[in-house]
């Protein structure tokens, strides 16, 4: 890779400055999304590199654009990333598309934007529409501060695992999920984060856009047999700030002890205590471990 990359620094030295590429969100549904610039460059570069090039020509096609399109994709982006840099070093600009979206955002791109930021070329972000923006913007939890996870794994240990490392975060969650896992994710999350609000957007910009509101014990149970379509996006409140902030420690130690006087065993109070909290059983029960300050 180093003598690839010498290579390439060589030939722009020998050829001048390298073409331009341009990172072109496209609309995540609605087509009339898209910007003034983002058409503009799609007209003029001398190659539109895209995830499905039958889904880009859909969009070209309905604005009358016919440049040229290849395909780049998780599959081929290893031998795509050099054949576009020997294009950029050649002077040509290269625009990189995704199906929907801003390109890079849990879609292949890296590569490229890496290797023709180390040959000196310029990368250009041409901003539009993207889902997980979207959907913390209309969500109705809070803004200033947002986490985005992208796709909770698949397997349910990998997702419950995954989970547990963000349950903390003082951070508005946001997250991509399928529908066909949609209610196992939910019902993880619940078991994992406790009862916060949560935001189920499905299908933004589009003709059946949705926005359901509720508790995660709420939509774990609405969404547990649900066959449901389209794009998702889950956002999920912080923690309950009385389980960040204050004494955490006493406060999850009180509520297991009255939990406890009440009957419950210890185990089932300390994860009843935790979803209260906001936080997942296994950081109660450190924060029940943690020595106490006098």
């Amino acid at each position: 890779m180093a003598v690839r990359l010498e290579l390439a620094k060589i030939k722009v030295e020998l050829l001048g400055m390298p073409g331009t590429l341009y990172l072109v969100a496209t609309p995540i549904g609605n087509l009339q999304d898209i910007t003034l610039r983002a058409l503009e460059a799609l007209r003029t570069v001398d190659l539109i590199a895209c995830e499905d090039t039958r889904h880009t020509r859909n969009l070209l096609n309905h604005f009358r654009i016919s440049n040229k399109t290849v395909s780049y994709h998780e599959h081929n982006e290893q031998e795509r990333a050099e054949e576009f840099v020997d294009r950029l070093i050649a002077g040509e600009n290269i625009a990189l598309v995704s199906d929907a979206g801003t390109p890079g955002i849990c879609d292949p791109g890296f590569r490229i934007v890496q290797r023709a930021a180390e040959i000196g070329a310029a990368v250009v972000p041409i901003p539009g529409a993207a889902a997980f923006v979207s959907a913390a913007i209309a969500s109705g939890l809070p803004t200033d501060s947002i986490f985005f996870g992208g796709f909770l794994p698949s397997k349910k240990g990998e997702r419950r695992k995954r989970l547990e490392e963000i349950c903390t975060i003082p951070a508005t969650l946001v997250l991509y999920e399928t529908p066909h896992r949609l209610g196992r994710s939910l019902a993880d999350c619940f078991d994992i984060l406790g009862d916060r609000r949560v935001v189920v957007a499905r299908e933004m910009t589009k003709l059946h856009e949705e926005f359901v509101r509720g508790c995660l014990s709420e939509l774990a149970a609405r969404y547990a047999n649900s066959k449901v379509k389209g794009e998702i996006v889950l956002v999920i409140d912080r923690p309950n700030s009385s389980a960040v902030t204050a004494s955490p420690t006493r406060t999850i130690q009180s509520r297991i002890e009255q939990l406890e006087s009440q009957g419950i065993d210890r185990k089932a109070a300390l994860k009843k205590a935790a979803k209260e909290f906001g936080i997942s059983k296994s950081a109660a029960y450190k924060i029940l471990l943690a020595p106490t300050q006098e």
